[in-house]
């Protein structure tokens, strides 16, 4: 992100055919974006992570829209260039598509967000046709999903198996045709992303998913070590650095393709990985 010109969405779909690398980090309050903006990060992710590393909670479940719409305006406020994409709470959309439309809009209305991201399954594609119809940006979270972390058993990398690899590609590419305005893919192997980057034509943003995503999102507690335990994703940076200073090599690191290498990805048993590979 370079000059005074805004980062959007139509940068982070360039990525498809420049090859360009680009880096997102997850930010929760004005001060804060204020600084992340200034070291030039493209894309703020105001994440319902916030559940945990602000408000202190065991999951992402209890943090409400209201709170999440409160931070999300003030990252705005502080983000003049970066893109914010605004995350939408469990219990916000869940219902029905009519309560999942009427908070979206409200999401976006209230805090002047670029794009919302919602946890995906297959009942949510009707959802996002319906929010694509009314142009709303949505990007469609996939893989590991934190919302539903009580159906996964836990906060385990997913497309372990042929089968669980062959149904995360399959759901992404449903979205894609339901008007997904991108994907955010959670702790999956490289193999899964990279085979989804071929299969659909909207940009793929990578949480723990391997180098073949066009963007990377790590939360930046992770990265700045302040949480007791970091994914094996989160990438080690200079702790004495300032904050700006950090910011700027987590961006470089990406946009150089230093990050993420190997030690960053998950991988799938060789026998499971053949087969997803060969397709039969």
């Amino acid at each position: 992100m370079n000059g005074t010109a805004p980062f959007t969405l139509n940068d982070l779909r360039a990525a498809r055919t420049t090859g360009a690398k680009l880096a997102m980090l997850t930010c929760y309050d004005y001060t804060t974006a204020r600084l992340l903006d200034e070291a030039s990060v493209p894309m703020l992710l105001v994440g319902d992570s916030a559940s945990s590393v602000i408000l202190g909670h065991a999951s992402t479940l209890p943090v409400s829209l209201d709170f999440l719409i409160e931070i999300t305006a003030a990252v705005k406020r502080g983000a003049t260039r970066s893109l914010v994409m605004g995350d939408m709470p469990f219990g916000s959309y869940q219902e029905d598509d009519a309560q999942g439309v009427r908070n979206v809009v409200r999401m976006i209305k209230e805090t002047n967000c670029d794009c919302v991201k919602l946890e995906a399954g297959v009942s949510s594609t009707s959802l996002v046709s319906r929010l694509a119809d009314a142009g709303v940006a949505v990007i469609a979270h996939l893989g590991l999903r934190p919302q539903a972390v009580g159906l996964m058993g836990g906060y385990k990398f997913q497309g372990r198996t042929r089968a669980e690899a062959d149904a995360i590609v399959s759901l992404a590419v449903q979205f894609s045709h339901a008007g997904a305005a991108g994907l955010l893919l959670e702790a999956v192997p490289n193999e899964v992303s990279a085979k989804i980057v071929q299969a659909t034509d909207v940009p793929v943003i990578g949480c723990g998913a391997g180098a073949a995503c066009h963007a990377h999102v790590v939360v930046l507690q992770d990265l700045l070590r302040q949480t007791p335990r970091q994914p094996k994703f989160v990438p080690k940076v200079d702790l004495s650095a300032s904050l700006i200073e950090t910011a700027r090599s987590y961006v470089n690191m990406i946009e150089r393709g230093a990050y993420p290498d190997a030690a960053h990805s998950y991988e799938m048993p060789a026998d499971e990985k053949s087969k997803f590979l060969a397709g039969d």
